[in-house]
């Protein structure tokens, strides 16, 4: 049986980390709820395929994660929509203008403007995500949360002050999390990517850089997928995970080592 039947709430699911985690986890008979940012024709088209392929229930809804009032709505309509939640994976993340200030040198960040705008959209996001989740997770006898970080703040990174310190932020909370709502059968981990190959990735004005640095600190002689990431996470959504919280699991082919 496993988990098949049950639900997971994934934030910023069109692409890359988000779409595979989506996939991966509707391929196991997990019902799916995701977010999008603006592309509501992608993400209707995600629906029908997940729902098409794997015959789970699949909902999708426009979200905005620098919005945090946004949450409590938003799963009011999940509620709508899905009897139970199970599971949360806060994923969604910014870039382009709304970093702005917060992407760069040290000496050039903005923190009013673009750092702030990251904190948002990761600490803030997946505060109140978790928050909505551990409300419903309690009614169904617990759940399991999970934030996606990146070595990032393990490791210096040109021009990810900005991002790198705000990952090691939510890993943090996470771990706070996990204490406090341990007592509800709730467990909170990370999953921390070395660079993976995405389209925010590549956003990045030193993209070519990072993957060739990548392949070649890395033991595997690889960029990291989509999958290798969704892979963990699945994992510590799974019973085989069920004394596994507080943690960080580092998905980075070795590079962090090296």
């Amino acid at each position: 049986m496993g988990n098949r039947g049950k639900t997971v709430v994934i934030t910023g699911a069109t692409k890359g980390i988000g779409r595979a985690i989506a996939y991966r986890f509707a391929r196991e008979g997990v019902n799916v709820a995701f977010t999008y940012n603006s592309n509501e024709k992608l993400a209707n088209e995600i629906v029908e395929d997940l729902e098409s392929k794997y015959g789970v229930k699949v909902r999708a809804y426009r979200l905005n994660i620098l919005e945090l009032d946004e949450f409590k709505p938003l799963f009011l309509e999940i509620d709508r929509d899905f009897d139970r939640v199970d599971f949360f994976v806060s994923n969604a993340m910014i870039y382009g203008r709304p970093v702005v200030g917060g992407y760069g040198k040290f000496m050039k960040l903005r923190p009013k403007k673009g750092l702030l705008n990251i904190y948002t959209a990761t600490v803030g996001a997946f505060v109140r995500g978790a928050q909505e989740s551990a409300l419903r997770m309690q009614k169904v006898g617990g759940g399991s949360i999970v934030t996606i970080s990146s070595t990032g703040n393990r490791v210096y990174m040109d021009n990810y002050a900005g991002h790198g310190t705000n990952k090691a932020a939510v890993e943090t909370m996470s771990r706070y999390a996990s204490v406090e709502l341990g007592e509800m059968g709730i467990r909170v981990n990370a999953v921390s990517g070395g660079p993976i190959d995405t389209d925010a990735l590549r956003a990045f004005t030193n993209y070519e850089e990072i993957k060739r640095t990548t392949i070649e600190r890395s033991s595997l002689n690889r960029m990291g997928t989509p999958e290798d990431m969704a892979g963990a996470v699945y994992f510590l959504c799974t019973d085989e995970a069920s004394w596994i919280t507080g943690q960080t699991i580092v998905v980075d082919g070795g590079t962090t080592f090296r």
